[in-house]
């Protein structure tokens, strides 16, 4: 095992990758988690780093119990967040997205645990990531439990519809977890239970500060696997990382799929 100087931010060496690749290849059961550092790359921005959304707009505004008093006004500002964050740009997966579904496809990765709501991983050509904070691709009618296309949604609430109602008369929320909600219990479980059971656990784009999301990687190591985070900052897990890649997610990822298959 290897990992990269504790105070270094000037990439990784190839010999670290090849050593890394080389567990991925020889364990039985490897997980990766992503975090919002996999994303910004696609033009995502980051919620709680300097200059993140946080900064500009009241995470109260978005609070579960702010959609429970005023569902119309919580959608408003819904709205006007994210053509704040987006615009009319269209966003796609970049080349950490790619490399960790090449990495899945190859057999390489055998789950994929994800804090990230945007739907990238999907798009990318992961199969069934296992989504802790939700999609927000998707709205849920909070009466019935339907869910339909929040494109859809967000186009109703446009045209004035607030706040909008599926066709049982129930409002729709958007299927991520709030501010004030519980994760989704059958998402947290799995993650939980790969996360003991795991051989190497990979971690990529994430500050580990974010609970109960943070302790995976713990209890991983608590169960004696191999864990490795590629991020740009160092993370409170740092220390207990065999692997700690400080560089680029969209640089290393690839060059780690590339190690893997024995490119490099």
């Amino acid at each position: 095992m290897s990992s990269t100087d504790a105070d270094s931010t000037d990439g990784v060496d190839d010999a670290t990758l090849r050593s890394l690749a080389g567990e991925l290849r020889d364990t039985d059961t490897t997980v990766a988690m992503t975090g919002a550092g996999v994303s910004t790359a696609s033009g995502i921005p980051d919620f709680r780093s300097e200059g993140g959304v946080w900064e500009r707009h009241d995470p109260a505004d978005f609070h579960f119990s702010r959609f429970e008093r005023d569902p119309a006004g919580f959608w408003a500002d819904r709205l006007e967040l994210r053509e704040t964050m987006y615009g009319d740009r269209e966003v796609s997966p970049n080349a950490a997205h790619e490399a960790l579904a090449t990495l899945e496809s190859a057999g390489e990765i055998d789950a994929l645990v994800t804090q990230n709501t945007d739907d990238l991983h999907r798009e990318a050509g992961s199969t069934e990531p296992i989504e802790l904070h939700g999609n927000a691709s998707r709205a849920v009618c909070r009466a019935c439990g339907t869910r339909t296309d929040a494109a859809s949604v967000r186009e109703r609430v446009r045209n004035g519809e607030l706040p909008p109602h599926c066709e049982c008369g129930g409002v729709y929320k958007p299927d991520v977890v709030l501010f004030g909600e519980s994760l989704p219990e059958g998402a947290l479980l799995r993650a939980q239970a790969l996360a003991e059971r795991a051989d190497v656990f990979f971690v990529a784009g994430s500050s580990l500060t974010v609970e109960p999301a943070a302790s995976l990687p713990r209890t991983a190591a608590d169960r004696g696997a191999t864990v490795a985070i590629a991020n740009l900052d160092r993370t409170p897990l740092a220390d207990r990382a065999a692997y700690d890649l400080r560089a680029d997610v969209t640089d290393v990822l690839p060059r780690l799929r590339a190690a893997v298959s024995e490119e490099v």
